[in-house]
């Protein structure tokens, strides 16, 4: 499955429990995570991969620094990584 058909799914999913997944662009800044989930009141940053794909390096750095400021990056790269994701948040 192409990382694209897993990103079509998880935006409709995210919006189908009422929360938003904007596309992260951050121009200078490579590396930062492909969506900011916002639902709950709380914000979530989450890096969409094909299937068994692992992060690039610079992707690993950045992951390292959201945490060091207290954020969790996700990782989805399968349709069932998109519902242990929705339901995570969708409980908390």
């Amino acid at each position: 499955m192409l990382e694209k058909n897993i990103e079509k799914i998880f935006k409709k999913e995210v919006e189908k429990i009422g929360g938003k997944a904007f596309k992260f662009s951050s121009p200078g800044n490579n590396g930062v995570p492909d969506r900011i989930v916002l639902y709950g009141g709380k914000c979530y940053f989450v890096e969409l991969k094909r299937p068994g794909e692992d992060l690039r390096p610079l992707q690993k750095v950045i992951r390292k620094r959201f945490k060091k400021l207290g954020f969790k990056v996700y990782v989805v790269d399968s349709i069932e990584k998109v519902g242990d994701f929705i339901s995570e948040i969708h409980t908390t």
